[in-house]
């Protein structure tokens, strides 16, 4: 915003801390003048107890103010001088933080994320603002290099359908005797797999920006329409699905929160033993929030390699690999989307192998039923 130029802070805090001592300059003179000086007479007043002469000459209010208003204006003068030099001084030491995080934001508005003001000293409001100024650059410098390394793994894995098209149709070229209904369910399967992936960006993408419209949706009616949805996919697998719990209102998109709990129950039922594998999906409500777990048997995994699970891409090659893999995204999602609702995403091992993953979202309270 362009804006037309004027005094800096320091000089109207200089001018402030002048005016404030020139102020207590003259209101000290005039407590002088009113409860002093009005007291002394006007004229000479000669008193000689028993008729004799006097000695020296009584002060008049005339001579007084002859003599005091010069040394009263020289005061002043040097409350004016030293009030203008002392608040520059010290503007400028109360301004010293302001300056750095001025540099600090200008770092930052290049380019340079990685800066970092951290003011020394106790706590007070300019390192307050320092201190959050700080915490906001470490978190968009986190954000940034999330989002970069996410652009730089969707050019990758949409680059590899792509090219997978173009390589299929150059044999097609190259042989134009060649059988077209091979070559075409390949086609076929290769782009349905760049559509998944585009509309699962576009997924990540909606939900980042927080697009949606809030309503009251309850988990509960979700985890049993996302099981009953991946059910063939469960027998399919030799899985059994068990899905008990409470009533767990939220405020939220419901379409959002769905694809949450269909991506966790897909992803525990394809990720899980060859054989006679569980899956269970749980509902709760605690204090504040409403809670929904999903948790299946698998493999064993690392406590790191459970932390990883949710960025983008990323598969645990440590799991049973199944012909369900997905395109990378469906932790990742449901991260984004638990985000986008103010929740918490905690992923955890099982001793006993496979992976516990628990969202809790805010609670909305329930009104009670009252019958009529």
């Amino acid at each position: 915003m362009d804006r037309s130029p004027g005094l800096s802070v320091r000089v109207r805090l200089t001018l402030s801390y002048a005016g404030f001592l020139m102020l207590a300059g003259v209101l000290l003179l005039a407590a002088v003048w009113v409860f002093l000086l009005r007291y002394v007479p006007d004229r000479a007043m000669l008193i000689s107890p028993d008729d004799k002469p006097t000695n020296g000459v009584f002060p008049v209010r005339s001579t007084l103010l002859e003599v005091f208003a010069p040394r009263a204006a020289a005061v002043l003068v040097f409350l004016l001088l030293f009030g203008l030099l002392g608040g520059w001084i010290l503007a400028g030491r109360m301004l010293a933080p302001l300056t750095r995080i001025t540099h600090a934001t200008r770092m930052a508005t290049s380019g340079s994320l990685s800066h970092r003001i951290r003011l020394p000293g106790h706590k007070d409001e300019f390192r307050e603002l320092a201190d959050a100024f700080d915490t906001m650059l470490e978190g968009l410098e986190a954000h940034v290099a999330e989002q970069q390394r996410f652009a730089a793994n969707a050019s990758h894995e949409l680059r590899t359908p792509l090219a997978i098209s173009k390589a299929l149709l150059d044999v097609a070229r190259a042989d134009p005797h060649r059988d077209t209904g091979e070559l075409v369910d390949r086609l076929h399967a290769v782009n349905t797999r760049a559509i998944d992936l585009t509309e699962a960006l576009l997924l990540v993408s909606r939900a980042e920006r927080r697009s949606f419209t809030r309503e009251r949706v309850d988990l509960s009616l979700l985890a049993e329409e996302a099981t009953e949805t991946l059910l063939p996919l469960a027998e399919k697998h030799g899985v059994t699905i068990g899905t008990y719990g409470d009533v767990a209102p939220t405020i939220g998109s419901q379409a959002l929160l769905l694809q949450l709990t269909t991506n966790l129950v897909h992803n525990a039922i394809v990720h899980n033993l060859p054989e006679q594998g569980t899956v269970w999906v749980n509902t709760g409500v605690r204090p504040e929030t409403v809670v929904l777990t999903v948790e299946n048997t698998g493999a064993k995994l690392t406590p790191q390699l459970a932390s990883t699970l949710t960025e983008p891409f990323q598969r645990g090659t440590e799991r049973v690999h199944t012909d369900h893999d997905g395109v990378g995204l469906g932790l990742a999602i449901v991260k984004t989307i638990t985000h986008a609702h103010d929740g918490t995403l905690t992923l955890t091992p099982r001793s006993a192998g496979g992976i516990r993953i628990t969202v809790e979202l805010p609670a909305i309270s329930i009104a009670p039923h009252i019958d009529r």
